[in-house]
């Protein structure tokens, strides 16, 4: 196969891993990068593996049954009462997720424009909100998805190219793939897994798949693109902290976009900023999109509606988190403050997400020969318990706070 046709086999799995390299992982990767160097390279890893795990499972999910997660949360249940909740559940958390995730999406990448530009990112935000709509209107997947690759590809080689002028000290970024946790790192490994391992994305990728293959036949290829590019999104995620790693001496504090344009130096001199801040917008617009449409299809799904792109219903759902993202990206609000926001609204329902898929993975009744495997359990439960940790350890910070 050669490479043009190996760009027109990668699918859904571009808009996964555009989703999870949002402005969360650029911000938490950089600020790893600086205050740990390469000591928590091991967090990368194991967030890559999870997002493999529970990410096949959802995208087989949605290809054999040729329905998506949303719909199987209200199928699952006979009972009315477990599935009236399983269906609000679902509404309010993905519903609540997503905006929240939005906002965070368009105003760090708004952000990016605004370093280059000069302009605020209170203007920049409603005018990248309404560029997302414009292509989520058209209805086009094709068109969508192309977008999302070609994004991807920006962010990529920006910040894969650094990472190898940078030289980085291979053993140490060997090293780092042993679990080590220094002290006052647990937030940031909390936050990273948070915005890698995305519960949203298990909605999206159920339907996209869908778009894209037609059954069971496909699913090789179909595991291929997911393994492949959330491979490439993890490759990214460790340039970035390789970068910074090598820029920044440890113990380095990174609180705002400037200094996070430093670790580009080495490579682009006095343009760093503005390639970083290119990345930065690259990481912000996808994301920006992918958050309304996850939200849609699983809200669709679940309350049984047309999981159709140009239908009245499911536009209406996506321009809700859309406009609810533009509106906050109008006003006067900390982008940080923001993406921390949307990473404690997922770890709040990533655990449930988790569990419910890894009960649907071994029906049956469902999915016939193609259940889960007793070592795909076992993954899935490593995982699980690992989100579990976390959701539980967010929950104590917010109580806490």
């Amino acid at each position: 196969m050669g490479v043009i046709d190996r760009l027109k086999a990668i699918g859904p799995g571009a808009l996964v891993a555009a989703a999870f390299v949002g402005p969360g992982t650029v911000t938490t990767a950089s600020v790893i990068g600086a205050e740990y160097a390469y000591l928590l390279v091991w967090t990368i890893a194991f967030s890559i593996l999870a997002t493999i795990v529970l990410q096949e499972m959802s995208a087989r999910l949605g290809l054999i049954t040729q329905e998506g997660l949303g719909e199987a949360f209200r199928n699952e249940f006979d009972n009315p009462l477990p599935r009236t909740i399983s269906v609000a559940l679902v509404v309010s958390a993905i519903g609540i997720g997503t905006a929240a995730f939005q906002t965070g999406n368009i105003v760090g990448g708004a952000a990016g424009l605004a370093t280059i530009t000069g302009v605020s990112e209170n203007v920049w935000g409603p005018i990248m909100g309404l560029i997302a709509a414009g292509l989520l209107w058209t209805g086009n997947y094709k068109l969508i998805e192309r977008v999302f690759i070609g994004l991807v590809g920006v962010m990529g080689a920006a910040f894969l190219l650094n990472a190898v002028m940078v030289r980085p000290d291979v053993g140490a970024l060997a090293g780092g793939l042993v679990p080590t946790v220094p002290d006052g790192s647990a937030y940031l490994i909390a936050g990273l897994v948070g915005t890698t391992v995305v519960g949203y994305n298990l909605f999206l990728h159920a339907s996209t798949v869908q778009e894209r293959w037609d059954g069971a036949s496909d699913l090789a290829e179909c595991r291929a693109d997911t393994i492949g590019m959330v491979v490439v999104g993890g490759l990214i995620t460790t340039a970035i902290v390789v970068t910074a790693a090598a820029v920044f001496p440890a113990g380095t504090e990174i609180d705002n976009v400037g200094a996070m344009a430093d670790q580009l130096e080495p490579v682009f001199g006095g343009y760093a900023l503005t390639f970083f801040s290119i990345g930065l917008f690259a990481a912000g617009f996808t994301s920006a999109m992918s958050a309304p449409l996850a939200g849609a299809y699983a809200t669709a799904g679940a309350l049984g509606w047309e999981r159709d792109l140009t239908s009245t219903r499911f536009r209406a759902i996506w321009m809700t988190i859309l406009g609810i993202g533009i509106v906050f990206s109008a006003l006067d609000y900390n982008p940080i403050q923001v993406i921390v926001f949307a990473q404690v609204a997922n770890g709040l329902l990533l655990p449930i997400l988790a569990v419910f898929l890894i009960y649907a993975m071994n029906n049956r009744d469902l999915l016939g020969e193609y259940t889960n495997t007793t070592l795909q359990n076992v993954l899935g439960g490593i995982v699980t318990l690992v989100v579990v940790g976390i959701g539980l350890r967010t929950l104590y910070d917010v109580l806490l706070v």
